[in-house]
């Protein structure tokens, strides 16, 4: 279903829209803008993933014994060694 609406823009905005449309990046500027809300979407429900991803290791982690913990220096230590194995080559 398409809804018409009346939409304003600052004077870059509509520059920017006007332009896009010109070099054939979009049909029309309404075109442009439904890209851009598609995108947002899709960033907002990325976003959304990760967050939900992160929470998810966080509550992990405080379930883990504190005899489990890895030291900050060995945790890190293949990733130093391939930077500096990295380096030297």
């Amino acid at each position: 279903m398409i809804v018409k609406n009346t939409l304003s823009f600052t004077d870059r905005h509509h520059r920017l829209l006007s332009e896009k449309v010109a070099q054939g990046v979009f049909a029309t500027q309404s075109a442009a803008v439904a890209a851009a809300l598609e995108q947002m979407m899709q960033d907002e429900e990325d976003r959304a993933v990760a967050l939900e991803a992160l929470a998810q290791e966080i509550r992990a982690r405080m379930e883990t014994p504190r005899d489990a913990f890895i030291e900050q220096d060995d945790a890190f230590a293949s990733v130093r060694a391939s930077i500096e194995a990295a380096r030297a080559a």
